[in-house]
């Protein structure tokens, strides 16, 4: 728009300055039929307000129209943009798209144009002018759109910001099993609805982007500093997810969802306490568990280990006690008598099955339960003692018997 476009004489304009009042109440009016979604904006003191902008701004494209060509004509319409540019950014707040905001445009350019126009040709305005004015009026108009736009944009761009900031803090106090009431407050601020439950997964930062693609939008990150982990797989930070709602029959798809990613799964939790699932998933990568192949690690099914190995120290007393009546044998010994113990326990004594994990006679594993028995005495009958040997062969040179 150029200073070219001067196409109002000054009588046209002083008789089209004083129905601006009339032109704004009708402009609203009508904007409050034909877009619905701003009835209750224009009640009350905001409506006022919103009166007020409309009049300004036609004022302000007066001013513009009447302006000689050696004016900057940026500069009568200058607070017409700015107005137009917050009021993109209140609607980004209000959590509304442009959509709304460009009806309004197109209602009040229609109605602004109908209104000033029969002004203008009771005033005197030529045909000539009349087509100038027509341009000017929309080309305004398309300004006032464009500044809404940047500021809407300009606005998600800040607020998105600042969410995310929330969102962060939240999943924070939630790895630190903060109060329920400190955490509700905190995904109210977030505008996070919670979930039933939350599911604690572990991967390295540079898998977070791709595994996010397939996990709720809700599922909230945070970076942890883990330094007594050993080597993982992936380099860089870890980061932890809480996913929502993965439990029951959609943590198979989450599993698989994380095929390949190097990721350690916990177990699901109510939200609240989220805590639990993250540290079930550091305990797991503390000990070193790991997943065959590229799925992820589910800790749901090494209960055993995670329980077992809760205190290394305490379970290498407790193995030695168990098998002290092994101690004297020589090694191969040893080893036999062991692993022939360990299948009797895991198979209840079936003997059968026993000799076929061990591909063995039957008669064999009759022989060394003999041998045993004589070692053992009544503490293969004792439950306590049982449960004992049971523990401690559970778990041999750091790795799971089954």
């Amino acid at each position: 728009m150029t200073g070219e476009l001067t196409v109002m004489p000054d009588a046209v304009a002083r008789a089209m300055r004083a129905e601006l009042p009339s032109v704004a109440e009708q402009t609203v009016a009508e904007i409050i039929v034909e877009v619905p979604s701003y009835a209750d904006a224009f009640s009350g003191r905001m409506g006022q307000k919103i009166r007020n902008a409309v009049e300004l701004t036609l004022a302000g494209f007066l001013e513009l129209a009447t302006a000689g060509t050696g004016v900057d004509p940026s500069t009568p319409i200058g607070p017409a943009l700015a107005a137009a540019y917050e009021l993109g950014r209140g609607e980004a707040r209000d959590g509304r798209s442009m959509d709304a905001l460009q009806a309004a445009y197109r209602v009040g350019a229609r109605v602004s144009w109908r209104e000033m126009s029969a002004t203008a040709v009771r005033a005197g305005l030529s045909v000539e002018h009349m087509a100038r004015f027509a341009e000017l009026v929309f080309a305004f108009i398309d300004q006032l759109s464009a500044a809404s736009v940047a500021g809407h944009s300009d606005e998600l761009a800040t607020t998105g910001r600042v969410r995310q900031r929330y969102l962060e803090r939240l999943a924070t106090l939630l790895l630190a099993g903060a109060p329920a009431d400190e955490l509700l407050a905190a995904a109210e601020r977030a505008g996070w609805t919670p979930p039933r439950t939350l599911t604690a997964v572990l991967l390295p930062e540079e898998r977070v982007r791709g595994a996010m693609v397939s996990l709720d939008p809700r599922t909230l990150r945070a970076t942890v500093e883990l330094p007594e982990l050993p080597e993982r797989v992936g380099e860089g930070e870890l980061v932890v997810l809480l996913v929502p709602d993965a439990e029951g029959r959609s943590r198979p798809a989450l599993l698989r969802s994380l095929d390949g990613r190097g990721a350690v799964v916990g177990p699901a939790r109510p939200w609240p306490g989220a805590a639990d699932s993250h540290a079930r998933v550091v305990r797991a990568v503390q000990l070193g568990l790991t997943a065959g192949g590229t799925e992820p690690l589910d800790t749901d099914c090494r209960l055993t280990e995670l329980v077992l190995r809760a205190d290394e120290t305490a379970l290498a007393d407790l193995r030695e006690r168990a098998l002290a009546p092994l101690a004297d044998l020589g090694e191969s010994a040893r080893e036999k008598l062991t692993e022939t113990l360990r299948s009797w326990l895991l198979h209840q004594g079936r003997r059968d099955a026993v000799a076929a994990e061990l591909f063995v006679h039957p008669q064999t594993v009759r022989y060394r339960m003999g041998q045993l028995r004589e070692l053992y005495g009544d503490r293969l009958e004792d439950p306590r003692a049982v449960l004992e040997l049971v523990l401690a062969l559970g778990v041999h040179d750091g790795t799971t018997t089954t």
